[in-house]
């Protein structure tokens, strides 16, 4: 069975030094805080959401939320990004993506619409153009970054290892490939129009699955001695939850038939979600420290 790549090992180190900044940031007279933006309610945006909100008040993270519905004019989410801009006591905004219905042609003009040291979570091109250019031009997307924390936590150095990226989005499948590539990894995308994607995955040392596609890493993706890193968060209908009933979150893997192949797995939940809102507390935290220079 492989090891469980356990997101709570990673927080734990950075919870103590997120907590050890904020207490440093308001004996200065600065109390971080992150605005939310949700437009409809997704699962996987809502739970998202809550563990940020969990996390946030783990680490002494103020939190004000915007919530809209998925039919929101452009203009009303445009006016919540203006109010966030203008508001010196909100260091960042986290909106969460995809944006959906009506809203889904306007994503980049809604985003670019953020003050760069705001983007905590690499919404605007200009912070987007750091990652891919190795310029410090604003803060990485976090679940990017949650994945190289993992592997650096665990001791998995990607030099010289291959490594495959099932998905292609601005969001994880682009970034966590040009991290990956910044650490000496020889780097493979993977897509709907890749031939075989199967007989691809096969072939890497690092196998990152970030397809939001329930079910869709399965044993034929996977060998002995990889590392699987499971990014996406699914609702799964026929997964047993903590109330006894059906309906859960999932990752891509077929967890039961990917696990006893490989030899460490991230987990879904508990895995690089939970990671991933340490590394945006980080963010968030580093975007008010900036307002006392």
């Amino acid at each position: 069975m492989a090891k469980l790549l356990l997101g709570k090992e990673v927080t734990a180190v950075m919870n103590q030094r997120l907590q050890e900044q904020a207490a440093q940031l308001k004996s200065a007279g600065v109390t971080p805080k992150l605005a939310i933006v949700r437009c409809g309610a997704d699962p996987s945006d809502v739970a998202y959401e809550k563990g940020a909100e969990t996390r946030a008040a783990l680490v002494g993270v103020d939190v004000e939320k915007f919530l809209l519905p998925e039919q929101a004019a452009k203009e009303e989410v445009l006016a919540v990004i203006d109010r966030i801009n203008a508001d010196p006591g909100m260091h960042g905004c986290l909106m969460l993506r995809p944006l959906r219905g009506r809203l889904r042609d306007a994503q980049d003009e809604i985003c670019n619409r953020l003050l760069p040291e705001k983007d905590v979570d690499c919404m605007t091109d200009l912070s987007n153009a750091g990652v891919f250019t190795g310029k410090d031009l604003g803060f990485p997307p976090c679940t990017p970054q949650a994945c190289m924390e993992i592997l650096h936590h665990y001791g998995i150095d990607p030099k010289g290892k291959r490594a495959v990226v099932i998905g292609r989005s601005l969001v994880v499948g682009k970034p966590v490939a040009m991290m990956l590539l910044a650490e000496h990894a020889t780097i493979t995308i993977c897509h709907t129009k890749t031939v075989d994607t199967p007989a691809v995955a096969r072939r890497a040392d690092i196998l990152i699955s970030a397809a939001g596609a329930l079910g869709s890493l399965t044993k034929d993706h996977v060998r002995p001695g990889q590392i699987v890193l499971d990014v996406s968060v699914n609702w799964d209908p026929e997964k047993p939850n903590a109330r006894g009933g059906l309906g859960a979150m999932a990752g891509d893997a077929v967890f039961e038939e990917v696990a006893p192949i490989v030899d460490a797995i991230t987990p879904v939940p508990g895995g690089v979600g939970t990671v991933t809102t340490s590394v945006l507390m980080g963010h968030v935290m580093e975007a008010a420290r900036r307002t006392l220079a």
